[in-house]
């Protein structure tokens, strides 16, 4: 059963960070576009980090540039979210989301458009940056 499953998320005051984990199951993480989506409260979905596939060059929203960095394990079959100098405006749900490239086509713009090309989606982690 192909899965994805957030952890990571919570309460963190400004300036501070976190780490969020997404655990891949029912399939590896070669030759898949993953990346990390959020959505805050009153907006839409949007980007904030992706890999496009194994091999490719990651993909940053201006937001999360400087501020996050995107990881995988494959031998954990994890994706990481590390999230530094969170701001108040980082409060959102985080989701991870995957294709498999290999078997279904990804286009050159499989991170782009708040991931909608992407046909694998985790139940998300909330983060809220406050004091």
């Amino acid at each position: 059963q192909l899965q994805l499953v957030e952890s990571g998320g919570g309460l963190v005051q400004p300036g501070g960070s976190l780490r969020l984990s997404c655990a891949v199951s029912g399939f590896t993480l070669d030759h898949y576009a993953i990346g990390w989506f959020r959505r805050a409260p009153g907006k839409e979905r949007e980007g904030v980090a992706c890999v496009p596939s194994s091999g490719g060059s990651t993909i940053y929203a201006d937001s999360a540039r400087g501020r996050f960095t995107i990881s995988t394990d494959n031998a954990k079959n994890t994706v990481y979210l590390q999230m530094n100098s969170l701001k108040p405006e980082d409060t959102a749900d985080y989701y991870c989301a995957a294709k498999d490239c290999l078997i279904n086509s990804c286009s050159e713009n499989v991170c782009f458009n708040s991931g909608i090309e992407l046909d694998k989606w985790g139940q998300g982690t909330q983060v809220i940056v406050s004091s």
